[in-house]
């Protein structure tokens, strides 16, 4: 099989030959069709994540056929259509895991990160973070709904905000195109914050009720004019830019982070004031991500995506990374 793999931090992509593997007990082997790339690829290209071995294969947005199934595996099935995310597996015995909190597991697991990801012909998986994928989705379709679009619809539906209630995308990017998607189909009054009266018109395509142009506007003061957001969803990674609109949040009003930022200056004025309050998301776990999978089909939620063979693995993380593409990048196996 080709597999593109990092052989040491800030190195090259290697598109290498390598044994097809087997999956051992628990595990399950995939034939990958699409793998989306996505910004947290860089802790394995950099390597800014702790620890991690090299040689690496990344990604974390995988979609594929289930190939093989390891020894005291049941609940998949060779054949069937799956998926991967960021959340590659919990040890379900720590405290935080016995408390259900599976994503604060003391040995978390991250696909591409603590096992070869899905920039490959094939990898091999848990079965415990394996999510199904309806026939509904293509495979480029469904890639980067295992990252981007889990990280902001289970974001959303965890922010508090009821339908009717005003809800803000700050950032209309990779992740804040499907932010006002999800939001509006939710039933949410949604508003999309940008920087430009030209993001006007992509806002609206995609739902929006309203539009504030960010470098024309002040934000804050135009969401109190709207009533005050119950929420607002921060995709972007400017600590700056997420910090300028925490004055619009309404009494009880949250603002979830889900980009990550440098730094966040929040006022404890503004906190206290509005019994307001500051709080991140985590991307979930496969469960979350059928959830994400069948509210997508249901509600006609889409990725914008660029598409790019295994071949052109440094030239799709490149425009990936110079924040031009229109809006997720995703690799396609060709075979």
């Amino acid at each position: 099989m080709r597999v593109a793999q990092i052989t040491q931090p800030g190195g090259k992509f290697e598109i290498v030959e390598r044994e097809i593997p087997s999956p051992t007990a628990g595990q399950i082997r995939i034939k990958v069709q699409a793998c989306g790339i996505c910004h947290s690829d860089s802790l394995v290209k950099e390597g800014h994540w702790p620890g991690l071995q090299y040689p690496r294969v990344p990604g974390h947005e995988v979609v594929g056929i289930v190939d093989s199934v390891g020894a005291g595996v049941t609940q998949w099935k060779t054949g069937q259509r799956v998926g991967v995310g960021w959340h590659g597996g919990h040890c379900g015995q720590c405290d935080a895991c016995r408390n259900g909190d599976f994503f604060g597991c003391a040995v978390l697991q991250v696909t591409g990160i603590s096992f070869d990801g899905g920039y490959g012909e094939y990898m091999v998986a848990p079965a415990i973070a394996v999510a199904l994928v309806p026939d509904d989705l293509s495979p480029v379709e469904a890639a980067p709904l295992m990252c981007a679009g889990i990280t902001t619809y289970n974001a959303l539906r965890n922010s508090g905000a009821r339908p009717g209630d005003l809800v803000a995308i700050l950032g209309l990017g990779g992740l804040g195109h499907l932010g006002v998607q999800y939001a509006v189909k939710m039933g949410f009054k949604t508003v999309g914050i940008a920087r430009g009266a030209d993001k006007e018109p992509l806002a609206r395509k995609l739902g929006a009720h309203h539009y504030i142009d960010s470098q024309a506007q002040n934000s804050s003061v135009e969401l109190q004019k709207l009533g005050g957001a119950r929420a607002i969803l921060a995709t972007v990674t400017n600590g700056d830019a997420m910090g300028a609109v925490q004055g619009g949040l309404g009494l009880n009003g949250t603002l979830v982070v889900i980009g990550a930022a440098q730094a966040l200056t929040v006022s404890p004025l503004v906190l206290i004031s509005g019994r307001r309050s500051v709080k991140g998301w985590y991307s979930g776990t496969a469960a979350d991500s059928q959830d994400t999978l069948h509210f997508s089909v249901l509600s006609g939620v889409r990725s914008m995506n660029e598409v790019y063979p295994l071949e052109k693995v440094a030239e799709a993380y490149e425009r990936m990374e110079s924040g031009k593409a229109r809006f997720r990048v995703v690799l396609t196996m060709g075979k």
